[in-house]
């Protein structure tokens, strides 16, 4: 019994330690400092039920925290404006027409972004005419199967070489230059960039710059394609089932939850205004 309650105290001891180096010294958020307690346990439980070790059930008091991380989509709007405002392509120089291009093709279809740089000549179908983008995703294995609109066939026409279908970057230089675009195109407002530690919300700042707010271009990034995508095609009313079918979320996903519950705050704002409108006119 006193061995049990010493090794007890010692992985409370140890628990505690872990969480101030993640949060304390290196500065991690709720997600991140869960997803390593998670590691940890998921470890302990190896060694207990795979290797029948009988190291005890001490790890299964490791809280893992959990945090609801805003998404920061597009507006439909904003998307219309990167597609089809000839005057902004004009001024933007041939390599950020080319970010512009991958950007807007991303917002599109939907897919993650390692598969969007796998792309090839292969992955396009042409029948009757029309174009189909078919797509087996690297990281679930779903296969993706989407009709492509006239503007996102000009941008493979034009871009495509070497049997690669979109402009190659490397991860780093796409998200700056995804920044960069954004703010060019005047998406430079100010949002609300809320975090957690220890479950308390924090409300990040603009880098380097104490109490100002975060840009929206300076929090969007490689992975702000597929939200948009996904985000818009809820929004302009395409039924779930179909726009899970697109990017390869299984029918209990919360993270595709997510996209629900933005998407349905776009259609109430929107249903607002068409009411205010309503409202205005009768009067």
């Amino acid at each position: 019994m006193r061995e049990m309650t010493a090794e007890r105290h010692y992985w409370k001891r140890f628990y505690k330690a872990f969480c101030d180096y993640l949060y304390d010294d290196i500065g991690c958020f709720d997600n991140y400092a869960g997803s390593q307690i998670k590691i940890i346990k998921a470890f302990f439980n190896f060694l207990n039920k795979e290797l029948t070790m009988g190291i005890g059930e001490f790890h299964r008091s490791f809280y893992v925290r959990r945090e609801n991380i805003a998404i920061f989509p597009l507006m439909p709007d904003e998307l219309n404006f990167l597609i089809s405002n000839k005057h902004f392509e004009e001024q933007l120089s041939f390599r950020m027409k080319q970010v512009k291009d991958f950007f807007v093709f991303g917002c599109t279809v939907a897919l993650r972004v390692s598969d969007l740089f796998a792309l090839r000549t292969s992955n396009i179908r042409i029948v009757n005419g029309m174009y189909y983008l078919t797509v087996r995703s690297q990281k679930t294995s779903v296969y993706t199967h989407i009709k492509l609109p006239e503007y996102a066939v000009n941008i493979i026409n034009r871009n495509t070489q070497n049997s690669r279908l979109l402009p190659h970057f490397s991860s780093c230089n796409l998200n700056r230059s995804i920044k960069k675009l954004l703010e060019l195109a005047g998406f430079n407002y100010p949002v609300q960039l809320l975090r957690e530690k220890r479950g308390k919300v924090i409300e990040l700042c603009s880098s380097g710059q104490s109490g100002i707010r975060a840009r929206f271009c300076d929090v969007c990034a490689s992975h702000t394609m597929r939200r948009t995508a996904i985000t818009t095609m809820l929004s302009l009313g395409m039924q779930e089932q179909l726009v899970r079918r697109i990017s390869g979320h299984a029918p209990g996903s919360k993270e595709f939850y997510r996209y629900v519950l933005w998407a349905q705050s776009y259609q109430d704002k929107e249903t607002d205004k068409m009411f205010e409108k309503l409202r205005d006119g009768m009067g």
